[in-house]
């Protein structure tokens, strides 16, 4: 006698996937988030592809990974689908010191992030 499975937080009609502890600040993985908002797939990926921020490659992989994922497992046309959602979190923060003058010490502080994009099938405009 097992646990009745959750139901699905997502619509019919979307996927998603998340990309957990990037080694990156929330603030600038942000920026990168909203370069691909609203888009369509094609032209994110696209526009990911050229972007010279070094984060722009693992935002990529979460979203092919969101595209497979609408695909596989939700049966969803890929070329109707948009980036509904692209939303940071913050994960932990590795504290460091660092040596400075007369015996003080910096702290150095490696923020990591939380990505998660939401892909929505819209309708094909005729």
């Amino acid at each position: 006698m097992g646990k009745a499975s959750a139901p699905r937080a997502l619509k019919d009609n979307e996927a998603k996937a998340v990309a957990r502890n990037l080694r990156v600040s929330p603030q600038k993985l942000n920026l990168v988030a909203q370069l691909i908002r609203g888009k369509r797939v094609e032209r994110a990926l696209a526009d990911l592809q050229f972007s010279r921020k070094r984060i722009a490659v693992d935002v990529r992989k979460a979203l092919e990974s969101a595209i497979a994922n609408a695909e596989n497992n939700h049966d969803l046309d890929v070329d109707d689908l948009v980036v509904a959602e692209a939303f940071v979190g913050k994960g932990l923060v590795m504290k460091r010191f660092h040596a400075r003058a007369r015996g003080r010490g910096a702290r150095i502080e490696k923020p990591f992030s939380h990505l998660t994009i939401v892909v929505r099938e819209v309708a094909a405009e005729a």
